[in-house]
């Protein structure tokens, strides 16, 4: 079952925005909920099934959908309570749209939190802000993704690597060990079709930058 959610950040106009699976699920959280309208006026049209969080961030904004409403002085960000409905609704594949841009630490976090709901619950996790995208790299959840020609991809080491192996990439690996941070893996780039990455040992962000039309 598969969520969208709408979460903060920046969301550009995509080709692979269209190219994505329709969810069974939608959940905004609080000012993400801006982006139904985008993804409206982009062809990609959604229903928000539920409206989360605090509502700070959402001045101008109208959305027909549920409200779940929560005070400001909270342990979880609006976007956990978003991705805590969409669990609890029953999703077992989350799409986070507006994932990057705007503030850092929210940014961070959002993928520091993939990972986790990657790693300990098995979910498989997409973030996206439409001009670019991010993925979750664990033991246990390989990637093989299909790749827009003249994309640029990095592994971005959460931790220290071990067995890192990736193809379909101009610069391939095969059971390479990567420390934590490292650049070594940052800026390969992609001619298109299958990308494939597995590790052996640690945690990882594979992110891609599609190159887009110039008028996007």
């Amino acid at each position: 079952m598969i969520a969208w959610v709408l979460v903060g950040g920046r969301l550009v106009d995509s080709p692979l925005l269209a190219a994505l699976p329709r969810p069974d699920i939608v959940v905004a959280a609080d000012g993400g909920a801006r982006h139904a309208a985008l993804l409206g006026m982009w062809g990609v049209g959604v229903r928000v099934d539920v409206w989360v969080g605090d509502f700070d961030s959402s001045a101008g904004v109208f959305v027909d959908a549920p409200r779940e409403v929560h005070p400001a002085a909270k342990d979880e960000t609006d976007a956990e309570l978003a991705i805590r409905v969409a669990r609890a609704r029953g999703a077992t594949e989350l799409v986070l749209l507006g994932a990057f841009g705007g503030r850092f630490d929210h940014t961070l976090a959002l993928a520091l939190l993939a990972l986790r709901l990657t790693e300990r619950e098995a979910l498989r996790v997409t973030l996206t802000s439409g001009d670019e995208w991010g993925w979750p790299l664990t033991p246990a959840s390989p990637l093989s993704l299909e790749v827009p020609p003249g994309a640029t991809l990095s592994v971005l080491a959460i931790s220290d690597l071990r067995g890192l192996s990736l193809g379909g990439v101009r610069w391939p690996l095969d059971n390479a060990d990567i420390p934590l941070g490292s650049g070594w893996t940052v800026s390969n780039e992609a001619p298109g079709g299958t990308v494939t990455a597995s590790l052996l040992g640690g945690r990882a962000l594979l992110t891609l930058l599609p190159s887009l039309p110039e008028s996007v």
